[in-house]
């Protein structure tokens, strides 16, 4: 499977991204993105071109009934129902993975939801996923796969895994200084992230896997995220070793994003001066668009009227602003009074398309 034809009449030279047992066409995987951006129609979009779509599970039910006077069990109902709807769209074709971040509250009921409903691969980041594999049984079909953005990130949750589990990682993503969202950077390195070598990083994860892949005789697929935003970056990293990307804003910009209309188009609208870098409440730099509410969350506090009890870590009286208000706001439409996470890219992007022809243009080039 050195390549591939597909029923939708392209072509394409990349090799498929082997994931324990389970393969994708594409070695393209959608990222995650909450609180909404990235649920069944854009993930099941991506896995019916044969890549890996991915659900976020961050503030999931925001629009189920019941939210907010019980917004955990309405995560839970809409983590199922966003997948079975993916596996729907995706006609048997693809995987269909959740992101799971590791600093949320209930974040062991969102894993045990996902393996539940079938997830294909559970990808934890915004934190180190130290438990991950006491989560998710070996004997069952989900993949586990960290996210880590330096050598030393890397060497740990590999050590700590084989040591407490005797397990190792499914597969590892590698996430740069110019991903959205949140970001395992300090502040000061995003701002002189031009000074930092992150291909000598990538190829410095990769050489510190195969310690783990001799012990467990097994290959950890190793995918980059961060600034990916056309072919020539995707050939890049695989000449670095890598063996597949993570791309997540340009597929913001598609008809099939589960994001309002006008959330596509700010990222449309976005040019590269509108991009900054953010303090989010997790206790990590984030990368957004500047719009009226990030104004306003550095003229001062906003207030926290509700807690929606997202966050294991978080102080209601004490956090600059409630990230889950703001990115529902955001993603409901409100564009000037929410939270638009974004990548370095963004600025780049100068129409809505499709999945499908989005998935063309990046596996031909």
């Amino acid at each position: 499977m050195e390549g591939f034809i597909v029923d939708r009449e392209y072509k394409s030279s990349l090799k498929c991204l082997r994931i324990g047992d389970k393969i994708a066409e594409l070695p393209i995987i959608q990222g995650g993105m909450g609180v909404g951006v990235s649920r069944s129609s854009l993930a099941g979009a991506v896995a019916a071109e044969g890549g890996v779509g991915v659900i976020s599970t961050a503030q999931i039910g925001y629009d189920e009934e019941g939210f907010e006077k019980d917004p955990a069990a309405c995560n839970l109902r809409a983590i199922r129902r966003h997948i079975l709807k993916a596996r729907e769209i995706a006609k048997g074709r693809g995987l269909i993975g959740v992101n799971v971040m590791a600093a949320l509250k209930h974040y062991k009921e969102h894993i045990h939801e996902a393996v539940a409903a079938g997830a294909d691969l559970i990808i934890s980041g915004a934190g180190l996923p130290v438990n991950l594999p006491e989560l998710v049984p070996e004997t069952c079909r989900t993949k586990i796969a960290p996210i880590v953005s330096s050598k030393r990130a890397a060497q740990l949750i590999l050590k700590m895994w084989a040591h407490r589990y005797n397990r190792t990682a499914d597969l590892i993503v590698i996430e740069g200084p110019e991903a959205g969202g949140h970001l395992g950077f300090s502040r000061e390195q995003l701002d002189h992230r031009a000074d930092l070598d992150f291909d000598q990083e990538i190829r410095d994860i990769i050489s510190c896997k195969k310690e783990y892949e001799e012990k467990f005789s097994r290959e950890i697929p190793v995918v980059v995220a961060g600034g990916i935003f056309d072919r020539s970056d995707i050939d890049h990293v695989l000449s670095l070793g890598a063996d597949g990307v993570q791309i997540a804003s340009r597929f913001v910009a598609t008809e099939e994003c589960d994001a309002d209309e006008r959330y596509k188009q700010a990222y449309i609208d976005a040019r590269e001066e509108d991009i900054q870098i953010v303090q989010s409440p997790v206790g990590m730099p984030g990368r957004a668009v500047r719009n009226h509410f990030v104004e306003t969350v550095e003229a001062g506090r906003i207030p926290v009227k509700k807690c929606y009890h997202c966050l294991e870590k978080c102080n209601p009286g004490q956090v600059p602003y409630c990230i889950t208000n703001a990115l529902i706001q955001a993603v409901n439409g409100d564009v000037e009074n929410g939270l638009i996470f974004c990548g370095s890219n963004t600025g780049r992007i100068r129409e809505i398309t499709t999945v499908s022809a989005l998935m063309r243009e990046l596996a031909e080039g």
